[in-house]
C-alpha cells in the first residue's frame, strides 16, 4: 500500500529561508540602536538619582539649620553671596550649644561647589580652607552649578532653594538639573 507523502518543495524552503534572513538582518541593525538608547537612559537615570540625592542631603541640612534646645550663639545659616557655599549648623545633641569641637561631633555642616565637585566638611568654620570631602566623584559627575538661594516672605519661615546641575564626564550631554525648595523653621 502505498503512502502518499507531501512535505515542502525546495523553492517554498529557499523562499523562506530568504525571508527569514532579511528580517534577521533587519533586526540585527535594529538591535545595537536599541542597546545605545537602553545605555543612554541608564546613564541618564542614573546621573538624576546622584543628583537628586545630593540635593536632598543639602536641603535636609537646610531644615535643620538653626535648631538650638536652649541658647546657642550664632547663626544658624551662612551662605555666601554668590550661594555657592552653604554652612548650617544645628543642635544635634539637644545640649543647648552648637557644639564646635572635637570636629567628629561638630554641629556644623558645610557645603561648597569646588572645581566640577559637590564638596561637604563636619564642623566647617568658612567656606575656604582644606579637609573638604568630596561629595560627588569628578571623575564620573561634573556638577556645574550649585547654588542656595534665601527668599524671605514678611510673617513666614524663609524658604530655601537648592539649584544643583551635573552632567556625566563620559557624555557632557547628558545633564540634569533639580531645584528644590524646603522651609527654614528654625531661621
Amino acid at each position: 500500500m502505498p503512502i502518499n507523502e507531501r512535505g515542502f518543495s525546495l523553492l517554498e524552503v529557499m523562499i523562506a529561508m530568504a525571508i527569514s534572513s532579511i528580517l534577521l538582518m533587519g533586526a540585527a541593525r535594529f538591535l545595537p540602536a536599541l542597546q545605545r538608547e537602553i545605555l543612554y537612559n541608564t546613564r541618564k537615570l542614573s546621573l538624576e538619582d546622584e543628583v537628586w540625592q545630593r540635593v536632598y542631603t543639602v536641603a535636609k541640612h537646610l531644615q535643620r539649620a538653626g535648631y538650638c534646645h536652649g541658647k546657642c550663639a550664632g547663626v544658624g545659616l551662612v551662605i555666601t553671596a554668590q550661594g555657592d557655599c552653604v554652612i548650617a549648623q544645628w543642635d544635634a545633641n539637644n545640649n543647648g550649644v552648637w557644639d564646635a569641637l572635637p570636629v567628629k561631633d561638630a554641629e556644623q555642616t558645610g557645603f561648597r561647589l569646588k572645581d566640577k565637585a559637590l564638596e561637604t566638611l563636619r564642623g566647617a568654620a568658612s567656606c575656604e580652607g582644606k579637609g573638604w570631602d568630596k561629595m560627588t566623584d569628578p571623575e564620573t559627575l561634573l556638577i556645574t552649578t550649585f547654588q542656595v538661594e534665601r527668599q524671605k516672605i514678611a510673617g513666614f519661615s524663609p524658604i530655601f532653594t537648592v539649584h544643583l546641575r551635573g552632567a556625566t564626564k563620559s557624555e557632557p550631554r547628558i545633564a540634569i538639573e533639580a531645584d528644590y525648595s524646603v522651609t527654614g523653621f528654625n531661621q
